[in-house]
């Protein structure tokens, strides 16, 4: 395998993976949710003053890490359902590279905005039209999947 030509990541992160570090852990799932969550909140929030507000996902990157130390430290590490196939553990160990990762990744999917909150917005403000939660919920995410496939298709 090739080292990273830049020289910070190349001391940073290992060339090799660790198959034995755990990714999808309890404490990267809390912290992940609570991340995607919060940003998506707090930029919606900001997102309706005069001078909007914009919080960045790398806030949660940096915020995340003593976080999940925290949580390595206190956590029990008790094995539930021992020798069953669903056996698991709260805390299988120190906060890794891994997790930090896949927090950053939900922080981010939290981070961007929801365009057709701006419609829904404009048509209650402007038009003083009442609309129900499901109409609104149809709008956003009727919006958001064509935002996806016309990104991802490339048309």
């Amino acid at each position: 395998m090739e080292n990273s030509p830049v020289e910070q990541v190349a001391l940073t992160v290992p060339v090799e993976d660790d198959p034995s570090t755990p990714a999808l852990t309890f404490r990267m799932w809390v912290l992940g949710t609570a991340s995607c969550v919060l940003l998506s909140f707090l930029n919606q929030f900001f997102w309706y003053r005069k001078e909007p507000l914009s919080i960045t996902a790398i806030s949660a990157q940096i915020a995340v890490v003593p976080l999940g130390h925290l949580m390595a430290a206190t956590i029990t590490d008790r094995v539930f359902f021992r020798g069953s196939r669903w056996e698991f553990s709260l805390n299988p160990g120190p906060f890794n590279i891994k997790e930090h990762v896949l927090i950053t990744i939900f922080a981010n999917s939290g981070a961007g905005s929801v365009y057709a909150i701006h419609i829904v917005t404009a048509i209650k403000i402007f038009y003083r039209k009442h609309l129900n939660f499901f109409v609104s919920l149809v709008v956003v995410i009727t919006t958001q999947a064509q935002l996806f496939l016309l990104i991802n298709l490339g048309k």
